[in-house]
């Protein structure tokens, strides 16, 4: 190495020594942030760690995938959040994506009433904040009957202000006994069978319609973004339109829609911590509930910055996954 290497003119050792500087500034503020954090806690007896996840929650979880009782501990407490907003988060994902195809194609519809209607649902939406969509449903929910009264959709399907309740299937004596479960009226609500609360009724609508809004105009101009002559090829052919656009615009217009759902895909992710306005127990709302009972909030707070970072990590690892896989079979022909 000579020493015009060296040398301060050399752009590149200039760039070495500021990203080294930088670098020892970061790290400087992190272990004084470190520092004086561990030095407040010790001042007010807080404890630091995460051994308080082993201690009894003390606090109820209404309606969960997984069984939970308030003497288990706020590690089981924190999976059943985790499972919650996992679930909200994949069920919204597929109805959004749906929805949104649908919606975009009808966007590019030659029947201007369906283009209208489609196009007004995307600006009403796209335009209002999730937050109030959420409460919006979340009220229309609770504007149904009472248990007793229940509005009963098919036989042994209620619908109340506490859920939708239906029969759900169990096997009595066996995978070869199959029998239906009914929820029946008990008290002031429903017993047996299977059913579906308000709040993650409302939250997943919510989601759902909100995210496909987005999803619509990325689909329209994805399909806007392939070559007409692409179409016109294909119905010179005898496809249909419908044909013509499912297997000839559609898997070319991937290239372009798959990297911004992506993005939507993450946000439907972290807006789901809006249930905690809702009052659906998401991970969000239990974390909150844990620091207030344990006054872990340093703890807490990063725990649940790395699930939601690694959720996040795994969904745009995975999409673009699919997006290497789908884009070689959709490159255009080059013409000679």
């Amino acid at each position: 190495m000579s020493p015009r290497d060296l040398s301060w003119n050399n752009p590149r050792t200039r760039a070495v020594v500021w990203q080294t500087a930088a670098v020892a500034i970061v790290a400087a503020a992190a272990a004084l942030l470190t520092m004086q954090t561990t030095a407040n806690l010790r001042l007010r007896g807080i404890t630091s760690g995460f051994d308080y996840l082993d201690r009894a929650a003390g606090f109820e979880i209404a309606r969960s995938p997984l069984s939970y009782s308030s003497r288990d501990t706020y590690r089981r407490a924190l999976a059943v959040g985790l499972v919650n907003t996992l679930r909200v988060a994949l069920l919204g994902t597929a109805i959004a994506t749906a929805l949104g195809l649908l919606i975009g194609i009808a966007r590019l519809s030659r029947l201007r009433i369906v283009s209208a209607l489609a196009r007004g649902y995307i600006e009403v939406l796209r335009n209002t904040p999730l937050l109030l969509q959420l409460l919006f449903w979340y009220a229309l929910l609770q504007a149904l009957p009472s248990p007793r009264d229940a509005l009963q959709l098919t036989s042994g399907t209620y619908l109340t202000d506490r859920g939708l309740f239906f029969p759900r299937p169990v096997w009595p004596g066996g995978w070869s006994t199959l029998a239906l479960e009914r929820p029946a009226l008990a008290g002031f609500g429903f017993r047996g069978g299977a059913s579906i609360s308000p709040e993650f009724a409302a939250l997943l609508i919510g989601l759902s319609t909100y995210t496909a809004a987005f999803i619509a105009e990325i689909v329209r101009e994805g399909v806007l973004a392939v070559d007409r002559g692409q179409t016109e090829a294909a119905l010179a052919l005898g496809l249909s339109r419908a044909r013509a656009l499912q297997l000839v615009v559609l898997p070319q217009a991937l290239r372009a829609i798959i990297p911004p759902t992506t993005s939507q895909f993450l946000n439907l992710l972290k807006n789901s911590s809006l249930a905690v306005a809702i009052g659906y127990p998401d991970l969000i709302s239990i974390t909150n509930t844990t620091l207030n009972q344990t006054g872990q909030a340093i703890e807490a707070i990063a725990l649940v910055t790395m699930l939601y970072l690694a959720m996040g990590l795994a969904v745009s690892f995975g999409m673009n996954l699919y997006h290497r896989s789908v884009a070689p079979h959709v490159r255009p022909v080059r013409q000679s």
